[in-house]
């Protein structure tokens, strides 16, 4: 609770995983992934509920363990066509109203309760309908483009940006996936956590922002938590 407002964790965690098989139940440093995640929403000073929605029995097993509450997804809902919306509207149906919808990924491992309070109180000091992480890019996008099938880079770059140093460019920022914070009654009437109107994004810094989808990230995430815990 915050500013007297109630805030419900949701942490969708499918069984399937094609990239990374059961990449949400995997040991990282000690403990499973979405351990991680998990602990963060229950440190928090506002979160009121953690839940974690799964279709798999071993995932809810663990989560339970670590916690959480949990919520049987239907299989229906776990498909390679259901959208995170589908059961995110399944959890908020068969739990108590809250306020706002809080999506914790279990893929973001490095994102603190710290990170998740600090995001709250942005929602409450720009009096906001939703937040959405992001974290400055490694790159920016100006040094990018895309190649055709000659490989050329005849027009690969734009003479405003040709002989720039890459600290004399603009900011660029992208999502980091760490945390998405929605009015309830607002995502359940746009279907999105990107609402057309009154959102904000929350900065975080790049090493808490890491994001596993492959093995290289579930590589550097590891580094990082080791160097945490030292």
């Amino acid at each position: 609770m915050y500013n007297n407002k109630s805030f419900l964790a949701i942490i969708p965690a499918r069984g399937g995983s094609k990239r990374l098989p059961r990449k949400n139940i995997l040991d990282l440093n000690g403990k499973p992934l979405i351990a991680y995640s998990i602990e963060a929403g229950l440190k928090s000073n506002y979160i009121d509920k953690v839940i974690v929605s799964s279709d798999d029995t071993e995932i809810l097993n663990i989560s339970k363990d670590f916690g959480a509450d949990i919520i049987k997804r239907p299989d229906i809902l776990a498909s390679d066509t259901a959208t995170s919306f589908d059961a995110i509207k399944h959890t908020i149906e068969n739990s108590n109203r809250y306020d706002y919808i809080v999506l914790l990924q279990s893929t973001s491992p490095l994102r603190t309760s710290i990170n998740i309070d600090k995001s709250i109180e942005l929602l409450n000091e720009k009096d906001a309908d939703a937040i959405i992480s992001v974290c400055e890019m490694d790159h920016s996008p100006l040094w990018s483009n895309i190649l055709d099938k000659t490989l050329s880079m005849k027009g690969f770059l734009k003479d405003e940006v040709l002989n720039k140093r890459s600290q004399d460019l603009e900011k660029y920022y992208r999502l980091n996936g760490a945390i998405y914070i929605c009015r309830t009654d607002k995502l359940l009437e746009e279907k999105s956590f990107f609402l057309k109107e009154n959102s904000f994004g929350f900065i975080m810094d790049r090493e808490s922002s890491v994001d596993i989808d492959e093995r290289i990230d579930f590589k550097i995430a590891q580094l990082l938590l080791k160097e945490r815990d030292e």
